[in-house]
């Protein structure tokens, strides 16, 4: 995989361009950028890029969303954006499976001082998303987590939705493979299977943004 920061379909020159002129990450994203390549390793590339937690801010806000979801939250820096995103009347739900990392993400809730809009509930997010129901539906979903249920997931979150809600899904290009043969049951497999269900879905407007590692854009008809 290929740094978020750095997508394999821009030119290094025109990336750093991009980058230098997107809002920039304030100090308490950076210290959690930086926690999270010390404490989580390989697994720090799970962390939505910078550029994209702009777009996540941009974006809630933009819809007006009020009530948003989270499925995948690793350390915290997507919930930050979008909880920045929904203001201080609006509410973030969290799932997540990892106590571990999860729990840096409450401690950059708490330094950021959102924690009260951002509720966390550690469970198989298909368990817990059988559990919802929508009154009130949400504003925006953000899906993040892992692939293979990321079909599970859109039939999931969309009962959810009201109509001309916005859902986002991350890693929808995964460094360009998309484009090539797949093998059966791969994650490149899955993801193009996905991307095609999606984009075939009446119930969706849907645009796949070429950002860092592709983010899937579908608002709900």
């Amino acid at each position: 995989m290929t740094s978020k920061e750095t997508p394999p379909w821009l030119e290094p020159e025109v990336a750093d361009y991009v980058a230098e002129r997107t809002t920039q990450p304030d100090e308490v994203l950076e210290r959690l950028i930086d926690r999270t390549r010390a404490e989580t390793g390989g697994a720090a590339n799970m962390r939505v890029s910078a550029a994209q937690g702009a777009l996540l801010t941009l974006l809630t806000r933009a819809v007006g969303a009020k009530r948003a979801l989270e499925i995948g939250t690793f350390t915290g820096y997507s919930s930050i954006c979008i909880a920045r995103g929904v203001g201080e009347d609006g509410s973030v739900l969290c799932l997540d499976v990892s106590e571990e990392y999860t729990g840096v993400a409450r401690e950059a809730w708490d330094e950021a001082g959102l924690a009260e809009r951002i509720e966390l509930r550690i469970a198989p997010a298909l368990d817990t998303l059988a559990e919802l129901t929508p009154d009130p539906p949400f504003d925006l979903v953000f899906i993040d987590a892992d692939k293979p249920n990321y079909p599970n997931y859109f039939e999931a979150v969309l009962p959810l939705m009201r109509p001309g809600g916005l859902l986002l899904v991350d890693n929808t290009l995964w460094s360009g493979e998309v484009i090539r043969p797949a093998e059966e049951g791969s994650t490149t497999a899955v993801i193009q299977a996905f991307n095609d269900l999606v984009a075939n879905d009446p119930r969706v407007e849907s645009y796949i943004l070429p950002i860092s590692d592709g983010m899937t854009l579908a608002s709900v008809r």
